[in-house]
């Protein structure tokens, strides 16, 4: 029986976003698909890539660990498929490493297209020479343990967002975005719109056709900064 085949089926056999969804997805930037999804699933800006060329999408495999543990993130690796994200809730704790080199190296092995550690990780040189998409919320040489157990694709928070196993995860240069997998693809057509608009918008700045964005004085008005009728 292989490693993975010993996992309990509720451990291993989740429910994943489609892959067209994630393919489509992964052409939008992060900030993107945070916007569509109504300015929220942005991970705090302290989980960071390594390297801002660092960039994924794919489903989550969650996991929980106790701070300083790494135990449960060789569990999901051993029952992880090729495409997905592992997302770790290490407490935000950057007291030693989750992972570093040899765990990369066994992710690309694996297909794992990145992993996001609200913790720390090490041996950030050679990731970076991988290109192997990390992103973390800091930098710590210690080592973790391997003795601690966690939870394994059950719902995790981080960065002041909700992660279920399968969720839409999208990283880039600015960070992370997840999106809930049953409202993955509902928002794809919002993220083209909006890309269309801001590509429209950036136009009529270069031609100064529309310096001020046409919003800005209703917005002001709302606001009462200035009156009915006045405009900037």
């Amino acid at each position: 029986m292989s490693q993975a085949a010993a996992f309990p089926d509720v451990i291993r056999k989740i429910e994943r976003v489609a892959p067209d969804v994630v393919a489509r997805a992964a052409k939008y930037p992060s900030s993107i698909l945070a916007d569509v999804a109504g300015r929220r699933g942005a991970l705090s800006g302290r989980i960071a890539p390594l390297a801002p060329s660092m960039r994924m999408a794919g489903p989550a495999i969650t996991v929980e660990v106790r701070p300083g543990d790494n135990l449960m993130i060789h569990a999901a690796m051993a029952v992880a498929k090729s495409g997905d994200v592992i997302v770790v809730d290490g407490k935000g704790d950057l007291s030693s490493a989750l992972m570093g080199e040899i765990m990369s190296h066994q992710c690309v092995a694996l297909g794992i297209v990145g992993v996001v550690i609200d913790g720390a990780v090490r041996d950030s040189e050679a990731i970076r020479e991988l290109g192997f998409p990390m992103f973390a919320a800091g930098l710590n040489p210690n080592g973790p343990t391997k003795f601690v157990p966690g939870r394994l694709n059950h719902p995790i928070s981080l960065g002041g967002v909700c992660v279920s196993p399968g969720d839409l995860v999208v990283a880039d240069a600015d960070g992370v975005t997840v999106i809930e997998r049953e409202k993955a693809e509902a928002l794809l057509p919002l993220a083209e719109a909006k890309v269309a608009a801001e590509t429209k918008r950036i136009a009529q700045i270069k031609s100064r056709e529309a310096l001020a964005p046409a919003w800005l004085n209703g917005a002001l008005r709302a606001a009462g900064v200035i009156k009915e009728g006045e405009t900037l």
